[in-house]
């Protein structure tokens, strides 16, 4: 091989679920950016190819670009390594190995013991068939990429003399000319094996959740004076402070960007069949409802008067005016049999009441007046009609005049309001239960040594905080309907304690017993303190994925992504239960960073969950700005500062002006200053997040911007 050819590649992907449906595939794409990241001089665009958990599917595959036309350097196999009944791909790949290649088995496993001594529950797999290497990998997209990156700078060398180089010449320049290019050494350097696993170590305690801090102004905003490149890179949140990590290794995401991902890894909403009740209030219809019966059943009066037999004309009809015999008496009430009207002959009849057998109309008490009464004085005996112009059909409704049997009354999608209408159309049409999305049920937990009770009757000592974002959070959530689950706090100890209390919300038990939760919101650990553990412990202990650790915005810079795969119940009669997925929202600790990320990031993937924006027949997934806080144009009634490098979601009280009908906008700040993350009573007025842009100086008095508006707009006093 000349140093101008390029390797070929091949992934095999072992994964029943991902066979069929391959769009749940994460592993492809996570190894495709290991060896694009090694250089794209290096290695070709991978192929790809997903197998089910079968030893033959698995053997024909490598054997294809092994023996066949379909030739390539290098496969690697993620998936079905583990002890379960149906991992067998190191069962499939052991036969076809020519050389085994225990040298690069051993490496793999040394770099993930370094992550969680379960790696040694791992079976992988090396060696050489013909002139191809092959490797086994874990099947989570995690774990195969650490594994791929702890051997994939030696790769090229071990593949040129599989492939047949000249392995005199390869060595020509002894050991250490060989480690210089592989760019790999053994000096107390981080290696290829450690670095990718710093990315855990983003956090500092953005819990320290500023309560009582920062309330002057004039503060200078805080500004690294080092380039990442002058500050070295660490892994392990266990690892010394030499090691300890210095700058994020996330990207910095536009909140656009990071609000798509929270729609893509949102899952889709659940269907469940529920009773008509009030408990309805504030969930989406799930499927067309079609009226159970017709309203009003029976023709019905809508006036209080009499029932008549009326002619076409009042010519020929003797009974729309003078005086009658009042028959019977009809009310709006639980009804038997009710007597035919016999001509000549009127009745009695209140609003809503059902008309007698042979009546077609109604005449309203204030065309008639009393003629006698009967003997004992109590009721009418005869009443006379003032008018003759009733027609027949006057003043009633006809069976399913207001809703037609069978006729389309709520549509997929519809929310069903406190207003009332929804529940009431339910009601009156029979429906007794209908089908709706299942609102997600949303756990709160918050993080850090510092935190005591907000009610907490002792006095605080040393840097002690009060837990105030909690409450918040949870008010918050509860307002907008979502049934929530207080988590309490979890300390920051790397012994497990955070691990556990998230088990737990996502099992049921302890704090949350009384069900599992779908969301967890966490506030404080994920900025890049040494014990901002959120971060390590969702990619290491959960076995999660963050989608993104940093946004381009102000406040609310780490706010981070994450879904962890979870089996709903290890007591399921079905062995083969495939595992869903959880959403975590990490916050930062801030009060106003916290409540500004529920409302811009949460609040949206919430509404997906509840089947907010599904509408029957819709075509295409809801988008991230049909769903979250409703977006208005405002006008600034000051002048605004404008962040030089991050959108700015400034707190703000919206009006609107008698004068002009224009809604304005004032910060809750001083002089639109004073918006410090830290400033929990930036938020305690506001009802606006306004949206400024990245800029120099200041957004002047009188320019027309967006805003996110978090409740009702204000009257202009």
């Amino acid at each position: 091989m000349t140093d101008t050819t390029t390797l070929k590649a091949a992934i095999l992907v072992v994964s029943d679920t991902a066979s069929q449906d391959p769009s749940t595939d994460k592993v492809g794409n996570a190894l495709t950016n290991v060896l694009s990241t090694a250089g794209p001089s290096t290695w070709d665009q991978p192929v790809i190819k997903i197998v089910p958990d079968n030893v033959l599917d698995i053997q024909r595959a490598i054997c294809d670009w092994t023996d066949g036309p379909n030739w390539v350097n290098f496969i690697c196999v993620s998936g079905g390594t583990g002890f379960a009944t149906k991992d067998i791909t190191p069962e499939a790949v052991s036969p076809l190995i020519h050389r085994h290649a225990s040298g690069l088995v051993h490496g793999m496993l040394a770099a993930s013991l370094k992550v969680t001594p379960f790696a040694i529950m791992s079976r992988p797999v090396a060696g050489v068939r013909d002139k191809t290497l092959i490797v086994t990998l874990p099947g989570s997209p995690k774990g195969a990429k650490e594994n791929l990156e702890a051997i994939i700078k030696l790769l090229p060398h071990a593949c040129s003399q599989t492939a047949g180089a000249n392995s005199r010449a390869l060595h020509a320049g002894g050991i250490k000319k060989l480690e210089a290019e592989a760019g790999v050494s053994v000096s107390p350097q981080p290696t290829s094996h450690d670095h990718h696993h710093h990315h855990h170590h983003d956090h500092s305690h953005g819990h320290s959740h500023g309560h009582g801090h920062g309330h002057g102004h004039g503060h200078t905003v805080p500004r690294a004076h080092t380039t990442p490149s002058e500050r070295p890179q660490s892994n392990d949140p266990n690892a010394g402070p030499n090691r300890r990590y210095r700058s994020s290794p996330y990207p910095m995401l536009s909140v656009d960007e990071a609000l798509k991902l929270v729609s893509e890894h949102t899952p889709e909403p659940t269907i469940i069949d529920v009773p008509v009740t009030t408990a309805l209030v504030g969930s989406v219809i799930a499927e067309d409802v079609y009226a159970a019966e017709a309203v009003p059943a029976y023709r019905a009066s809508i006036v209080d008067g009499y029932a008549v037999i009326a002619a076409a004309t009042s010519e020929s009809d003797p009974n729309t005016r003078g005086i009658f015999p009042v028959a019977s008496i009809t009310h709006a009430n639980e009804g038997g049999i009710l007597t035919p009207l016999e001509p000549g002959t009127i009745a009695r009849i209140t609003t809503g009441a059902p008309l007698p057998p042979n009546a077609n109309a109604v005449v309203m008490v204030e065309d008639t007046v009393l003629a006698t009464s009967t003997p004992d004085g109590q009721e009418e005996a005869t009443v006379e009609i003032l008018t003759s112009e009733i027609q027949p059909g006057e003043n009633i409704r006809e069976p399913g005049s207001d809703v037609a049997l069978g006729s389309l009354i709520l549509r997929k999608g519809d929310l069903i309001t406190s207003v009332g209408g929804e529940i009431g159309l339910l009601a009156a049409t029979g429906t007794r239960t209908v089908k709706v999305y299942e609102k997600p049920r949303v756990g709160v937990l918050s993080t850090g040594d510092e935190l005591v009770e907000h009610n907490d009757p002792r006095q605080l000592t040393g840097g002690q905080i009060r837990d105030s974002n909690r409450l918040s959070l949870l008010s918050c959530l509860t307002s907008w309907g979502f049934p929530t689950v207080d988590l309490g706090i979890a300390r920051d100890t790397p012994a497990g304690e955070l691990e556990h209390r998230l088990r737990d919300a996502l099992r049921g038990v302890g704090t949350a017993a009384t069900c599992s939760v779908d969301v967890i919101i966490t506030t404080g650990g994920v900025s890049m303190g040494e014990l901002d553990l959120l971060k390590p412990t969702i990619e290491r202990s959960l076995g999660g994925t963050i989608h993104f650790g940093r946004v381009s915005m102000k406040p609310g810079k780490p706010t981070t992504f994450a879904t962890v795969p979870f089996k709903p119940s290890s007591s399921s009669t079905d062995a083969q239960q495939e595992r869903q997925n959880k959403l975590i929202f990490a916050l930062p600790g801030n009060p106003a960073s916290a409540l500004v990320t529920l409302n811009l990031f949460v609040l949206p993937s919430l509404h997906k969950l509840m089947g907010m924006g599904y509408r029957q027949g819709g075509s295409g997934p809801v988008t991230p700005s049909s769903l979250g806080l409703p977006l208005v144009s405002v006008t600034l009634a000051h002048p605004f500062p404008a962040d030089p490098k991050r959108t700015e979601y400034h707190r703000a009280v919206v009006t609107a002006s008698r004068s002009d009908g224009r809604l304005y906008a004032t910060s809750t700040g001083v002089d639109g200053v004073g918006q410090r993350s830290s400033r929990v009573g930036s938020l305690a007025s506001a009802n606006a997040l306004v949206v400024l842009r990245p800029g120099k100086g200041k957004v002047e008095k009188g320019a027309l911007v967006e805003a996110l508006m978090l409740g009702p707009v204000v009257a202009e006093g």
